[in-house]
């Protein structure tokens, strides 16, 4: 089966993923990808280079060898970076101007699932077009007429001091001239990618660290820690004294957030204190936060006061960096807490994120929970009904009536929406009101109507 142009039918909205060693994410399509990646980048006749990261998962060790080889197989040289959050791995594809970078990740999910994602020499997620070309050679079983032999075959290399590299990379986000001694700093690292790395950097900033979530085992990576569980760092919060906590989840690329009272913070909080920090330094371009349509209405009318536009984008990090690159902002974000900084980074990166926090608290000197204050959110609630199948909502019946239900209930007092994960079978629902009680009820009869039609 080909991919039809316009229509992937390998990657979804962030690479591609599934249960490791049931296609697609086996060996063989990882060789397949590898091919495939080496293939659509290897358009001069020089050495080409492809840096090759992932996460803790134990699914790592196959496809790292396997998307290792396919890139060797085609004449190209493979960089072993091993365990890094994946900004890391953007970085170091563009530091080291190698051609391409892979990350074998899938973020958030169970250990049992893995992803297989790109970036392109300059630290950005690939254009669709580029995820084409992988798809027409992968599903189409291409094979170029000559495959490379003996001294042409690609060597792999291991980058010994990727994680050093990075380190000091992350630290140069944070002015030369702030420290961060006498804070006491809490971070949940999810047993992922950045348990060496998060806790070093902010060590080496001058703070007192305490590490949760850092003793990986292949197979406890966001498990009941990290980003979907900060109750976690909260508690180490409560029980250590800590000025603040952070929770990464398992590819460290988004944050959340505890203040020094144990107040969990999402990330439209983060973008609320850091855009109104960048506007105090004249910092934040054309006075524009681009953010997601999941992030509260609150963020809006906190940021209106402040004389801050805020442009919406659909869900996902790659549509936040799509709408800066378009118009020349410097900062997004999404409530899940994939922030995106331009001025220091190229993708979402939970490390400086907490930096850019940090920095304006020093400065400031002020705790998280005075910063926050500038944000006010109205009720919302956020439901996620697992599904077997992903039909047209606008197909479906029951859900049709749902929804025109809610949304006369609501009228102006609120919003509804709902839309599928774009990595794991799930619908989500996300409803905001008055009151929580009302949409809390609401969220219910979606719930129950998608239900029906997809489970």
């Amino acid at each position: 089966m080909v991919s039809k142009k316009g229509v992937k039918k390998l990657f979804g909205t962030d690479g591609v993923r599934g249960i490791a060693n049931i296609e697609p994410m086996t060996a063989e399509t990882a060789l397949k990808l590898g091919r495939a990646i080496a293939y659509v980048f290897k358009k001069e006749e020089r050495r080409h280079r492809i840096v090759v990261g992932k996460d803790t998962r134990l699914s790592g060790y196959m496809l790292e060898s396997a998307i290792m080889a396919g890139i060797c197989s085609m004449g190209v040289d493979a960089l072993m970076v091993g365990p890094l959050p994946t900004p890391g791995i953007a970085f170091i594809t563009s530091s080291m101007r190698a051609d391409a970078g892979v990350v074998l990740s899938a973020s958030h999910n169970p250990y049992q699932d893995n992803g297989i994602k790109f970036f392109s020499r300059e630290g950005l997620k690939l254009a669709d077009e580029i995820e084409h070309s992988i798809e027409e050679f992968v599903l189409g079983d291409r094979d170029p007429a000559h495959r490379p032999t003996a001294s042409e075959v690609g060597k792999a290399y291991r980058v010994d001091d990727a994680i050093g590299r990075y380190v000091v990379f992350a630290k140069n986000s944070f002015p030369k001239e702030l420290t961060l001694d006498g804070l006491k700093i809490a971070v949940d690292c999810a047993n992922g990618a950045a348990y060496k790395v998060a806790p070093a950097v902010f060590y080496e900033l001058g703070a007192e660290v305490i590490p949760v979530g850092v003793q990986p085992n292949g197979e406890n990576i966001n498990l009941n820690c990290g980003a979907l569980y900060p109750e976690n760092v909260r508690s180490a919060v409560k029980e250590s004294g800590a000025d603040i906590g952070f929770a990464l989840d398992g590819d460290g690329d988004r944050l959340i957030m505890v203040d020094e009272t144990g107040r969990i913070l999402d990330g439209d909080y983060i973008m609320a204190i850091c855009a109104l920090a960048m506007q105090r330094e004249k910092a934040l371009k054309k006075d524009t936060l681009v953010a997601t349509v999941m992030s509260n209405s609150g963020l809006d009318e906190a940021m209106k006061k402040a004389g801050i536009r805020v442009k919406r984008t659909d869900v996902g990090d790659r549509c936040v960096v799509e709408e800066m690159l378009k118009h020349g902002y410097n900062f997004g974000g999404e409530q899940s807490g994939h922030m995106v900084f331009f001025d220091h980074t190229t993708t979402g990166d939970g490390v400086i994120t907490a930096l850019q926090i940090l920095k304006t608290m020093v400065r400031q000197g002020v705790p998280l929970s005075k910063l926050a204050g500038a944000l006010a959110t109205y009720p919302q609630v956020l439901k996620n009904v697992k599904v077997s199948r992903k039909k047209d909502l606008s197909e479906l019946a029951n859900v049709v009536k749902a929804l025109k239900s809610v949304e006369g209930r609501l009228k102006h007092r609120g919003r509804v929406f709902i839309r599928y994960s774009g990595t794991e079978p799930l619908a989500r629902i996300t409803i905001e009101g008055e009151r929580e009680d009302e949409i809390n009820a609401m969220a219910e009869e979606l719930a129950s109507a998608l239900v029906k039609e997809l489970c």
